[in-house]
């Protein structure tokens, strides 16, 4: 069976709304979803998942959070991540995507083969957006 480790930041709990919906997802699709934290997340747990779903919701001037998500985010290289399908998601307030967009070419020059555009949602994620979340999970699962 195939597993998808999804780890995430949430402040508010939207994002970890999402990272909920993107596991269930991965086992409709027919894989084992391990859902973490990023804080919890070992190299070992990123190089094991045969795919991957990162989380956060933008901060400040459209940054990742900058005490957990951020440490993890940079401790990533490419022996972990190339190759690897990886969804992105997330949650912001104000401002127009960019942390996003951002984000997405960050893990795209670590070699992710990140799928789509990353999945974002102001403020609470409604039912069209969770919508998407399931269905980025069984992406991920295939």
């Amino acid at each position: 069976m195939k597993n998808v480790l999804i780890a995430y930041w949430s402040g508010t709990g939207n994002t970890e709304l999402m990272a909920k919906q993107l596991a269930k997802g991965v086992e409709e699709g027919g894989a084992k979803a391990t859902v973490k934290t990023a804080g919890g997340v070992t190299p070992d747990m990123v190089k094991a998942a045969e795919a991957l779903a990162f989380g956060c919701p933008a901060m400040g001037a459209e940054v990742l959070e900058e005490s957990e998500m951020e440490p993890f985010i940079g401790s990533l290289t490419q022996a972990e991540l190339g190759g690897k399908t990886l969804g992105l998601f997330g949650s912001y307030d104000w401002g127009d995507g960019q942390w996003m967009r951002d984000w997405e070419e960050r893990m795209k020059g670590l070699g992710a083969n990140v799928e789509s555009e990353g999945l974002i949602t102001q403020l609470v994620p409604d039912e069209a957006v969770l919508a998407k979340c399931l269905e980025l999970g069984k992406k991920l699962a295939k």
